[in-house]
């Protein structure tokens, strides 16, 4: 998660100047919270979700960039929903 949180965790200013981004993530921050719902623990749970998501992404030998694919819409949502619940890397 640490390695996550750094690589696009600097993207979360970009969320005060773009309005759809602020849309994009919210949309992607409610499909994480549904899918770590309901875990003891939600460090735990935030994890093993990013540990999956980013095996997925390594598989189909996906990298980061600049853009905002789904990918790095989701990677963002991540560091989003750290901030917001007080979950640390």
């Amino acid at each position: 998660m640490a390695a996550v949180a750094q690589r696009f965790g600097r993207r979360l200013p970009e969320l005060a100047f773009e309005p759809g981004l602020v849309a994009a993530i919210d949309q992607h921050s409610a499909a994480i919270r549904d899918a770590v719902q309901g875990y003891p623990s939600l460090r735990e749970a935030l994890t093993d979700y990013v540990l999956g998501f980013t095996d997925a992404l390594r598989e189909i030998g996906w990298f980061a960039h600049e853009g905002y694919d789904f990918a790095t819409l989701r990677l963002t949502a991540i560091c989003h929903f750290m901030r917001e619940h007080g979950v640390t890397e």
